[in-house]
């Protein structure tokens, strides 16, 4: 079933093999490299909005997460710094050398933060987008027994979130994409296109293998940044719903944080593109 109708003019998709899966990635664009990792429950898509104008400027490099979209899904492997490997990979088989820019939204934030943790010397600028990061406070936002989000120990639970979601996957996704967002943000045919991603147990599972890690996660990046700061500068974007929190929670641990709050709820990049692109390109400058 193919996902990438959505895909801008100019842009390729490849599929590569590396640290033990293959994955698929959209490549397009001029100039330095910048890395686009979306978040749950989302593919490469999620950039579709904002892929066109920032590829007069950088070589963008835009792959679906392993268990998630056109990429396959391995029965492990989803520790966040296992699949900043993937990444790592997927630019050593496109050629791409030298410290690159990362952006990552929700799932892929953590992807990118431990990226930037475990190596530092890839990493040029670090944007996390509407984050909350295992080990920098994830944890006490995710306990129940204090007012938490429910979510992330549901989806931590093996195989009951599939079973449960299994054929309600429309439903879910349209309740959850416009309580999260501004209004018409998403189109029906948006919805019903990340509905299908993740249509299906085994596709349901890989979208969930990225919750099931992130105690492990968190221990490691506490570990992580026990040796050092980050020495990259980091953009930390919130949003209306969640402000200035993941800013505040890196400050202790890098060297230069900036914070930037847009208008918007937690899908950035799709509900204000211009806001977005304008931001990425002025921190990146």
């Amino acid at each position: 079933m193919s996902t990438t109708e959505w895909l801008p003019d100019g842009f390729t998709r490849q599929q590569i093999d590396t640290n033990n899966t293959r994955l698929s990635v959209a490549v397009g664009g001029h100039g330095p490299a910048l890395v686009l990792l979306h978040g749950w429950p989302q593919t490469s898509r999620a950039w579709a909005r904002v892929m066109p104008d920032l590829a007069q400027r950088h070589t963008l490099v835009v792959p679906d997460l392993r268990g998630t979209g056109e990429s396959d899904r391995p029965e492990g492997g989803y520790a966040k710094t296992n699949q900043a490997d993937d990444i790592r990979g997927i630019l050593t088989a496109l050629n791409l050398t030298g410290p690159v820019a990362v952006a990552g939204h929700d799932i892929g934030s953590m992807v990118a933060f431990a990226w930037a943790a475990a190596h530092p010397e890839d990493i040029s600028h670090l944007i996390l987008i509407d984050s909350l990061l295992p080990g920098l406070g994830l944890e006490e936002t995710m306990n129940v027994a204090e007012g938490g989000m429910w979510h992330f120990g549901f989806f931590m639970t093996p195989h009951i979130p599939e079973m449960l979601f299994d054929g309600h996957e429309l439903e879910f996704f349209t309740a959850a994409f416009t309580a999260m967002s501004n209004p018409g943000t998403f189109s029906g045919h948006d919805l019903a296109a990340y509905a299908r991603a993740y249509t299906g147990r085994e596709r349901l599972r890989g979208g969930f293998e990225h919750y099931r890690t992130l105690l492990d996660d968190g221990r490691e990046n506490r570990a992580l940044l026990a040796q050092r700061k980050l020495p990259m500068p980091v953009l930390a974007v919130g949003s209306t719903q969640s402000g200035t929190a993941t800013a505040q929670a890196l400050a202790p641990h890098a060297e230069t944080v900036q914070e930037a709050v847009a208008p918007t709820g937690h899908f950035v990049a799709e509900e204000d593109p211009d806001w977005f692109t304008k931001t990425v390109t002025t921190f990146l400058a």
